[in-house]
């Protein structure tokens, strides 16, 4: 790991020092203690965009119908003491790559980064093809994201695709790799860039899903305009990735973008990754020792929203 020391508190230890919610402050970010259901949420207006600058009031959450009390909210934000966002790309390099597809991979990492680099992030590279390699741990150093680049040329990596793999593997670098005071509320990211089409995995989406939701990690995945096959008028059809439900079962989004679009959706990206928010609330005696599993579903109470949560419930295992 790679990391640059800050001057500030660290949001765990602001946590700790905080027995509950202090009449001075606002519901744009509750801060309270720390053994809660949590949830990363996205909402989602009439025209596909990110919401962002709401507050606790506008949520509504239910478990198994039942209205629960928000007793965490916080949206990212920049600044010493916000939230970390901890993004891992997983970087397909598989079969026959091209020095032109080579590069489509290196202007998404480096342009995202740059959307980003105002937020208090970590970045960590991984490639995959009929092996997972870590590139670069995790890291906020973001100079050396760019030096990532020379190991990955030298990967290119084989006919099979082990996209699953990579994910998991990435889910579990972030889970090792995150400092301890951030591990609770990072918006935890794994950006897989892939055609869509995994081959010869040993780890099952449902696996990776699973991990996914307990770590409260978010996936999202590019398939780059020069894997595609599909002529640019014709929608594209769902990959065996995004059929998985890994995506969409952990909040996240699918961008196939055309060639001339491929700035646009990273600068899209980069708004999902940001206007996204953090919700929890205190798990009930009974949920703790019952091991069964609770919906949870989160509305806003403006109706035209639409929201995307990194899981469908919770539950623990029976004591």
């Amino acid at each position: 790991m790679f990391f640059r020391k800050h001057k500030f508190l660290p949001l765990f230890l602001i946590l700790s020092f905080c027995g509950g919610i202090s009449e001075a402050q606002t519901d744009s970010a509750i801060r309270v203690e720390t053994d809660l259901i949590n949830f990363e949420i996205s909402v989602i207006d009439d025209t596909g965009k990110p919401v962002t600058g709401l507050s606790a009031r506008d949520f509504q959450v239910f478990e198994n119908g039942i209205e629960r009390k928000i007793d965490f909210f916080e949206p990212v934000t920049r600044g010493a003491n916000a939230r970390p966002l901890a993004i891992v790309f997983a970087l397909d390099v598989s079969g026959s790559i091209t020095e032109q597809e080579l590069e489509k991979l290196r202007f998404v990492v480096d342009k995202l980064t740059e959307e980003l680099a105002s937020y208090r992030s970590y970045f960590s590279v991984i490639s995959f093809g009929m092996r997972v390699k870590l590139i670069l741990p995790l890291t906020n150093q973001k100079d050396r994201i760019k030096k990532a680049f020379v190991r990955l040329e030298k990967d290119r990596d084989g006919l099979s695709t082990h996209a699953y793999d990579a994910a998991d593997f990435a889910i579990r670098v972030l889970e090792k790799e995150l400092p301890p005071a951030d591990k609770k509320f990072a918006r935890r990211i794994v950006i897989l860039v892939t055609d869509g089409f995994p081959v010869g995995d040993t780890v099952s989406p449902e696996t990776v899903i699973e991990r996914a939701n307990l770590t409260q990690t978010t996936v999202y995945s590019i398939i780059l305009p020069s894997y595609s096959t599909l002529q640019r008028s014709s929608k594209p059809l769902m990959t065996p990735l995004e059929a998985s439900g890994l995506v969409e079962k952990t909040g996240g989004k699918v961008f196939y973008p055309t060639e001339e679009e491929l700035q646009a959706i990273i600068k899209s990206l980069s708004a999902e990754i940001t206007g996204s928010y953090l919700l929890a609330f205190y798990p009930s005696e009974e949920s703790k020792q019952d091991g069964k599993f609770r919906e949870i579903i989160i509305r806003t109470r403006e109706k035209n929203y639409r929201i995307r949560q990194s899981r469908k419930g919770y539950q623990f295992p029976i004591q």
